[in-house]
Formats: structure tokens, sequence, C-alpha cells
């Protein structure tokens, strides 16, 4: 029931300054255990590091996304003269992954995370989370619309298109949260060299998107900038193996309130949503 609120999807905005982060940080998670010394009474798997000795981990992979509808609302009262909102408003994703092989890794919805386990008996954590999540209104859905448009009152349905308005954060919607992490085991082998755990995360943060918008026939392709506030939770799935490595699955739940969207001119745009997503990503672990 819950599920019929939200909408499949599938885009692809080059950053360099993204691109070159994201580099980075998978350059080091390859380099990371080199420097590291085995430690074969040490297991950095839950609940088995001695009590004390934190652990470090970093995180990357993609995401998929579903979005709930929106009304959006649209001003401007100096470079231009509007003040008007759409109603339910339908948007997709754009995982980009057919281009992960031939393009810039960045392409495709990314995560990352870096974290930190305190491995005391709770197995609680902290952590770092950042998603590229690609948010773009479906083209030609039938909308109502109410408000002033340039002098004219409207209280019309009418059709979502370029002529009147576009919005796409394609260069990402992006959430950036601070998480609580709590790990459990569930199995692991007898020389502990594979673990699986459930894994529990909750926080909030901030939204920082770089948005593409096109507002009566005027086009605005933004900067990034902080436009307002997400919190969510998460749950999932981690395959602990070999002391240093894993792999996490999960599904994230969030709500995502963008209060100063930035349009033409001195134009803003605000909404909000909620969103579903499938995160899986690979990681390294060490302890400090």
């Amino acid at each position: 029931m819950i599920l019929s609120y939200f909408w499949p999807s599938c885009s692809r905005m080059k950053n360099n300054r993204t691109s070159s982060t994201f580099l980075v940080f998978l350059l080091t998670w390859c380099l990371v255990p080199c420097g590291i010394r085995a430690q074969d009474s040490l297991c950095n798997c839950p609940q088995q590091s001695k009590f004390g000795k934190g652990t470090f981990y970093i995180t990357a992979g993609y995401n998929l996304d579903w979005f709930s509808k929106s009304d959006i609302h649209f001003r401007d009262h100096s470079t231009d003269d509007y003040d008007f909102t759409l109603y339910k408003l339908r948007a997709e994703d754009r995982p980009g992954m057919e281009d992960l092989l031939e393009e810039d890794i960045t392409i495709p919805q990314y995560s990352f995370r870096i974290g930190y386990f305190f491995n005391d008996k709770h197995d609680l954590g902290i952590e770092i989370n950042y998603d590229h999540v690609k948010y773009v209104v479906m083209e030609d859905q039938p909308v109502h619309l109410t408000g002033d448009i340039r002098g004219t009152y409207y209280d019309v349905d009418t059709t979502f298109n370029e002529g009147l308005v576009e919005l796409e954060h394609t260069n990402g919607a992006n959430y950036a949260m601070i998480n609580l992490v709590k790990r459990m085991n569930l199995l692991k082998t007898k020389n502990r060299k594979h673990w699986v755990g459930a894994v529990f995360k909750g926080g909030g943060g901030f939204v920082y998107p770089r948005s593409d918008t096109r507002i009566l026939g005027t086009r605005r392709n933004d900067r990034y900038h902080v436009a307002g506030y997400v919190f969510g939770v998460e749950a999932g799935v981690r395959y602990d193996f070999f002391k240093y490595f894993f792999a996490e699955t999960t599904f994230k739940g969030a709500y995502a309130n963008y209060l100063n969207v930035l349009l033409a001119g001195d134009g803003r745009a605000h909404h909000h949503f909620f969103s579903i997503e499938w995160i899986y990503t690979i990681g390294v672990q060490f302890p400090l």
C-alpha cells in the first residue's frame, strides 16, 4: 500500500569536483589494508574487538530511489512576478548505472560513508552518511495549479512541461547526514572469517542540491548550496569477511524538506517529500 506512492526510475550529469573526491576515497579504500598489521587475536567484527579498541571504516557504493508525490511552490516578486503552487507532482530517480563502465564513476547515484564503531558492549557507532540522489519531476503529467502568474490568477488543471516549469535535482538532491549506528551479529563461521549481521541507522542533516530548473521559459543551472534539511532511518544486512572487509545492503526511509531551491533571477521554490532508497556498498575497516 505504501509503495504505491513511489515510482521507479532511471541520468547523468558530470561533476569534476565530486569525481576527484570520490577517486581519492577509492584510492584510500584500496591502500589502507596494505598498512594494517594482522592481529590474529583481534577481529573487527561485531562485539569481538577488545572493549576500548574502536574500529574505523570507509564504504562506498550506489543507490536506487523512489519518491512520494510533492507539492511545489514557486515564487518571485522582484525579477519576475509569480507566486503559484503545483500539486501532487510525481518524480523519478536516474540511476545512471548503464554508464558505470564507460563514464565517470560518480555519474550514477552513489553513496559513501565514513564511520567509527566504539566496540563497546552495545556495539554502537557514529557515521557520516552521504547519498548522491537524483530527483527528476516527470514531464507531461497532469497537475493542478493555483496562484498568480504575471498578474493573472489561475486555479486550473494543466500539464507539467518545460513551457511552464522544469525541475531536476540531477547533480544531486544530495542527503548529507550524521547517523547513530547499531550493529547486531546474527551468524558467524567457526574461524571468525565470515560474519552476517543486521545494521540499523538513524539521524539527520542537510540537503545539498545542485538543481537544473526552468521557470516560465527561463533556465537556471544552479550551484551547490544548503537548501534545507533531511531526517532518515536505515536498516539492512552486513556481511563481514576476512577481518577487514565488508559488504552492506540497506533500505533507507527519509524525509527531505527543500526550503530554498534557487530559480532564475530571484526566484525560489519550496517542496518536501518522502523517499525510499535501496543502498548497496562495499567497505574496509580497521582498528585505530
